[in-house]
Parts: structure tokens; sequence; C-alpha cells
């Protein structure tokens, strides 16, 4: 799938931790590959409209919509504060 960030996600992206970063651009790559492979644990954000998380690591995660056949970025950060507003 093609893979698009939303302004806010590259803003937040910037300001991570380079070690940070570097675990996402990973992670990223494997959710353009495989939205279901077991490393990013994904699942549907409840009380949301087509809005799903992905895990980066034990304490991050990212959100991301599927629009048609792309996927876009919405959120990272820790794993509360990316889900308070995903």
């Amino acid at each position: 799938m093609k893979i698009f960030a939303y302004q806010k996600f590259r803003k937040l992206f910037r300001n991570l931790p380079d070690n940070i970063q570097k675990k996402a651009e990973k992670q990223i790559k494997v959710l353009s590959q495989n939205i279901k492979h077991p490393s990013l644990q994904t699942k549907k954000i409840k009380g949301t409209d087509g809005i799903w998380e992905a895990r980066v690591d034990d304490s991050y995660r990212m959100t991301f919509e599927i629009i048609e056949d792309s996927i876009y970025l919405r959120v990272i950060g820790s794993h509360d504060e990316s889900l308070k507003n995903p």
C-alpha cells in the first residue's frame, strides 16, 4: 500500500528521539507491506470511525486510516498520548 503522512504526523515524528524515529521508519515499511504483520499489533481504535493503531515499540504507537488503497499516517507518540487524540 502507498503511505502518506498528514502534517501533524510529520511534526510529531520530527520531535521523536532518533532511536524511536528509526524504529518508526522500520514499522512504517512493514505497515506498507503487510498491515497485519504481528510486530505491528494492528487494531482498530474503539469509538473511532476507521482509525487504526500500530505498534512502534513497547511505549510508542502510531495511528492511521485507510482510504481506498492508501494508508494515511495521523499521529505518532507515546501510547497514551497518541490514543488520546488519534
